[in-house]
């Protein structure tokens, strides 16, 4: 093995980067969680319920919608699709920014917003690449994420419904899929994208 310090020096940073970042993408996760109204103390007091029970909407989230095409795991395939939609809020900006770290003026400071190209504040790219995310955990089945490509085109402002459109294209074994993905802010595309995900069966 090669004792090359510049290497070693190399492989500190990077493994110190992809540490924090996972520990980030983490406590984004937790935000939205939070900012769709799913709360730790439900999880910890509130009654036994599956988890796919536990994140559809409630009385609260009633502006969530989702579309499933097929909802038998052993009947996935090609052309099967899954949309989630859900409107932006400045909650959900806040939040993500504060549980992410990424408080870039351009989201959360008006006037600074209105200096920029885009004449007002928008939401986090990441943010909202989270419903493809959001979309993907609908299907049926234990989903588990393997990869996902991003191309972001539009910004997304505060307020807008945005929907995330996945629609599986190749079946490639083993459990595998491969999935186009966008986010569709009414007719205009604001990411485009692919992913990889394994779907599993539930556990009992």
């Amino acid at each position: 093995m090669s004792s090359n310090p510049h290497r070693s020096a190399l492989l500190d940073t990077w493994t110190e980067t992809s540490s924090h970042f996972f520990n980030s993408m983490l406590e984004a996760n937790r935000a939205a969680f939070a900012a769709f109204g799913v709360g730790k103390d439900e999880e910890e007091d509130g009654p036994a319920i599956s988890a796919r029970d536990r994140i559809e909407p409630d009385e609260d989230l009633a502006e969530w919608s989702v579309t499933l095409s097929e909802e038998d795991r052993t009947e996935l395939g090609v052309g099967d699709r899954v949309e989630f939609s859900k409107t932006i809020t400045d909650e959900d900006v806040k939040s993500f920014a504060a549980a992410s770290g990424d408080t870039n003026p351009l989201h959360l400071d008006d006037e600074y917003a209105e200096t920029t190209r885009f004449r007002g504040r928008i939401a986090h790219g990441t943010l909202v690449g989270g419903l493809i995310s959001a979309a993907l955990a609908r299907l049926p089945g234990l989903v588990v994420y393997l990869s996902q490509d991003l191309e972001f085109h539009n910004p997304v402002r505060i307020g807008d419904r945005v929907t995330a459109d996945c629609e599986i294209v190749e079946d490639l074994g083993n459990k595998q899929f491969r999935l186009t993905t966008q986010v569709m802010d009414g007719e205009e595309t604001v990411i485009d994208g692919e992913a990889v995900v394994l779907i599993d069966e539930p556990p009992e």
